[in-house]
């Protein structure tokens, strides 16, 4: 990951009027920074390892954090003991490991070299016995990346439903209720063609820790069911290729098997052990606001909705703070929250979901006339803000008339999903590279 903007203790050890808008925006971008080594697999992963078997330990995975996970298994296996296996992660966001293949493949498209190494990984479970070991490494982004279409699917059918679902602005929980029931790994399928007791380390990055909706749980029960695959396709608007279409109608039918349920015996043998959560990098963030003297009010993991929607919705609450409306918190104060907004897109510029709730939120607290004191941060813990080269942006009270005066619109830009022509301009990104983690979106709203 890149270096942070530098940051100094001694800056904030006055008065809040004292500081500048750079220390501020440098207060914001350290919290962000904490937040993603809370997430990053390490001593927490160690702790959770199983004991070497008695015959072979095989590692699989799939998500944005694979590459780190895997190199930090490697790290701590005894090197006496057999270990080997596949990990795979998005293009870029690979390591180099010695005991175990990290292949990179595409992500949120799924494409061919997912499917060959997920066929792959498939195919060395399959070959497990009672005396050996499968540690599941899971994180966010596996949905795509382990895309293993079922029997009468293809790769191609795959692609165009992911790209239309992603499009309609469908939140990843249900995008994952359909690629569950289109899989032949996916929705706990993984662990019941196993027959060697199973480790699960799993990085969340979804709402409410769920491992049957992280990476679409290789290894957990799945509530879900066909009939529900087929609401959420209607409900988005989705017209599904024709064979994905009947396959569902055939699920339906029983015709296909469901995916395993919760109770079902056949999942047993496996063990879960959750490494790194939003809450977890939350909590974190919220003790360097402290230390810098700033209340930090967490409003949860679970803020999820439109990006537009939910920064009008905490523009409200901005609102009430700047104009000490709410006795109960002093300024300075931040309002911290986790979890993935969603974007309908509708124009052709580029950004991502998390510059689009900070533009937003900057165009509500203009109107209504507390923008000068209005700090904020919103990036991707993975490093990648949507289809951007930045993990999220940066706002301070001058952006928007900065932009203007650049000739930018920022409501042009907007209504346009065109964020990056507000911030790139004026170096207002927060660029990491991969973080080879995900705990999913960072939102710090800072009111002075």
């Amino acid at each position: 990951m890149a270096s942070s903007a530098v940051f100094s203790s001694a800056v904030f050890a006055g008065p809040a009027e004292n500081r500048s808008p750079e220390d501020w925006l440098a207060l914001l971008r350290r919290s962000f920074d904490v937040a993603v080594a809370a997430a990053y697999p390490g001593d927490t992963l160690a702790r959770a390892l199983p004991p070497p078997p008695r015959g072979q330990t095989l590692v699989v995975g799939a998500g944005k954090a694979a590459a780190s996970m895997a190199a930090a298994v490697e790290a701590h296996w005894p090197q006496d003991a057999p270990l080997s296996g596949v990990v795979i992660t998005r293009y870029a966001h690979g390591l180099d490991l010695s005991r175990i293949r990290c292949v990179e493949a595409g992500h949120p498209v799924p494409d061919a070299a997912g499917a060959q190494a997920a066929q792959e990984i498939l195919s060395a479970v399959s070959r497990l016995t009672p005396d050996d070991r499968l540690i599941v490494l899971v994180s966010g982004g596996g949905s795509s990346l382990l895309a293993l279409p079922a029997d009468g699917l293809t790769m191609a059918d795959l692609k165009s439903l992911t790209t239309d679902l992603l499009r309609s602005g469908a939140p990843i929980t249900d995008m994952n209720i359909v690629r569950k029931h289109l899989s032949k790994i996916q929705g706990g399928r993984l662990a019941l063609a196993c027959a060697a007791p199973v480790t699960a380390l799993v990085v969340s990055d979804v709402v409410g820790d769920d491992p049957s909706a992280i990476a679409s749980g290789p290894c957990a029960a799945d509530p879900s069911t066909y009939a529900d695959a087929l609401e959420v396709l209607s409900r988005w608007d989705v017209s599904p290729p024709e064979a994905i279409a009947l396959h569902l109608q055939s699920g339906l039918r029983g015709e296909i098997s469901e995916t395993p349920k919760p109770g079902d015996p056949r999942l047993s043998h496996v063990t879960t052990h959750m490494l790194a959560t939003a809450r977890a990098s939350l909590r974190a963030a919220a003790e360097v606001f402290v230390q810098a003297g700033v209340r930090p009010v967490v409003l949860g993991d679970a803020v999820t909705g439109e990006a537009r929607d939910v920064a009008t919705g905490l523009a409200s609450w901005v609102r009430e703070l700047a104009q000490d409306q709410d006795p109960s918190f002093a300024r300075p104060v931040v309002l911290l929250s986790g979890g993935e907004c969603t974007v309908t897109v509708r124009g052709q510029g580029r950004g991502g979901r998390c510059a689009e709730f900070l533009l937003a939120m900057g165009l509500a607290v203009e109107a209504m006339g507390v923008a000068d004191r209005v700090f904020g941060l919103a990036a991707d813990t993975d490093g990648i803000d949507g289809a951007s080269p930045h993990a999220g942006a940066l706002l301070c009270p001058a952006t928007l008339s900065l932009a203007r005066e650049k000739g930018i619109s920022p409501r042009k830009a907007l209504d346009a999903n065109d964020v990056l022509a507000v911030f790139e301009p004026l170096g207002r990104v927060v660029t990491t590279g991969p973080t080879r983690t995900n705990v999913n979106d960072y939102r710090a709203i800072l009111v002075v």
